[in-house]
């Protein structure tokens, strides 16, 4: 191959691999930032719906079914070492608030379901759970990472503030209590 073109072949390679970066780069900022967006604003935009089979037991779990209750959304994964932390603080939450009208329910995502299975024996998880395996409802609520908890109202929109990484016990009882009042 002739030197000169030889150059401009490594030439066009540096250009397409610039411009992907480039639209990568863009992609990143400008993606959509689902409803956090709105409730990081202080807005309480409605909570996105989901129908996801269930983990606990069989069937599916509709977000909707739960109108009328105070929800404490939680997206974890079995692979997550905050999720572990967290997830006997949420048992103990909905063993707590459930004859109060609350309700825990997790979203387990971007997991294998027989992982998050043995997750769920393993730290005893009693509160209904609902996989999403590859993660189709991650980008709706704009979760970026796990674990991630948002409360919903009695209105079906969300209250406060989302909680990123390991929700403590105090933000926990904190937005539960933010979501009864509504």
């Amino acid at each position: 191959m002739p030197p000169r073109l030889k150059l401009s072949l490594q030439a066009a390679s540096v250009l397409v691999v610039a411009g992907l970066l480039a639209l990568l780069v863009w992609r990143v900022v400008h993606q959509d930032k689902g409803v956090a967006r709105e409730l990081d604003k202080g807005k309480r935009p409605a909570a996105p719906h989901f129908d996801l089979s269930r983990l606990d037991t069989t069937g599916k779990l509709s977000l909707a079914a739960y109108r009328g209750k105070v929800v404490v959304l939680n997206f974890w994964a079995s692979w997550c070492d905050p999720c572990k932390s967290e997830a006997p603080r949420l048992e103990a939450a909905w063993k707590q608030f459930r004859g109060q009208g609350v309700v825990v329910i997790g979203v387990d995502a971007q997991d294998f379901s027989g992982d998050a299975r043995k997750f769920m024996r393993r730290y005893q998880l009693t509160y209904p759970n609902v996989h999403d395996g590859p993660g189709n409802v991650l980008p709706k609520y704009g979760v970026t990472g796990f674990p991630e908890t948002y409360f919903v109202g009695r209105d079906g929109k969300l209250v406060g503030e989302r909680v990123q990484g390991e929700i403590s016990a105090a933000k926990l009882l904190g937005g539960i209590r933010r979501a009864l009042k509504t």
